[in-house]
């Protein structure tokens, strides 16, 4: 299988280099300078479920051509348009996308662009990060990649990258339900971020103040409706999972935009993981106050930032 990764950060380093012992063709689309750095020290892993340090064939922009079965997509949710932009020359009559990005607003763009009988489903859940040397840190054993088609065009190219992807280590499934996956990732992440990019801290520091429980539960539960009149209710194994992660008072967890925050990262992922989630519960006519409350936060942090980045 021949598979174009869109950047060599975190996610699509990490998953590419994955790829790349399973057997596939790999080429990576990178800046200059990203290129450069492959070029002269080449992909650097560092996990876990095993090291990688192996070199790799890059492209630049300049060089894209339809010549693949798959591209996969891992940037920030703020950074698609620029994405697709790159990615265009590189979809072939035969072309699958598969996006590695929380939220459904994604998913609404590449259709439009692209049509959904060439958009895969992915869900990820690793925690993985780009350290200044280039080198790629899998921060933590867990790894579980979660694919599946999402129209009948793309059963047999999820079964295909499905049996690549499953000679990898972790956990990998071919998801029988992906819209339902994705909603569920969406619902927790988005419940989760609202409340540690406010609080400014992790889950389990949250939960040891006087409401913390109550406020988390309250985030899930406004995220959960909005997924529930979408169609999309939670199952018991996803509510489940949610609440071992977001009401477990020993708990480290907080979201990357969290930690965006902290390092004074001028843009977040805020519009696409909850403000779309607040304007598909508008739609509904179901109110959401305390992610409303979220958004705006993040919103003023935005503003602060390109402010303070003008002058």
């Amino acid at each position: 299988m021949k598979i174009l990764v869109l950047g060599a950060g975190a996610l699509g380093g990490y998953y590419g280099a994955r790829l790349l012992e399973a057997g596939a063709e790999v080429t990576f689309l990178v800046r200059q300078t990203r290129a450069d750095q492959l070029q002269e020290s080449g992909l650097v892993v560092q996990s876990p479920l095993g090291n990688v340090a192996r070199p790799v064939h890059t492209i630049t922009r300049d060089q894209v051509m339809p010549d693949y079965d798959l591209v996969l997509l891992t940037c920030k949710t703020y950074d698609l348009d620029q994405a697709i932009a790159a990615m265009a020359p590189a979809v072939g009559e035969h072309t699958g996308i598969l996006p590695l990005l929380n939220g459904m607003a994604t998913y609404d763009i590449l259709d439009q662009h692209f049509g959904t009988g060439r958009v895969l489903g992915g869900v990820a859940y690793i925690a993985a990060t780009l350290a200044p040397s280039g080198h790629i840190l899998h921060l933590s054993p867990g790894d579980t990649l979660l694919i599946g088609q999402r129209a009948e065009a793309t059963t047999a190219l999820a079964a295909s990258l499905y049996e690549v992807v499953s000679r990898t280590p972790g956990t990998r499934l071919l998801s029988e339900d992906i819209a339902q996956d994705l909603w569920e990732k969406w619902v927790m992440i988005a419940a989760g971020a609202a409340m540690t990019c406010v609080m400014r801290g992790p889950i389990g520091a949250i939960l040891h103040t006087q409401d913390g429980r109550a406020l988390i539960t309250q985030a899930m539960d406004e995220c959960a409706s909005v997924a529930r009149l979408s169609g999309h209710a939670l199952r018991p194994a996803a509510v489940h999972t949610m609440h071992g992660t977001l009401l477990d008072e020993a708990s480290p967890w907080a979201a990357s935009m969290m930690r965006d925050i902290d390092h004074q990262v001028p843009r977040l992922e805020a519009d696409h993981i909850v403000g779309d989630l607040i304007r598909r519960a508008h739609r509904f006519g179901v109110d959401v106050p305390l992610m409303r409350a979220a958004y705006a936060h993040l919103q003023v942090y935005e503003a602060r930032q390109h402010t303070a980045q003008d002058q």
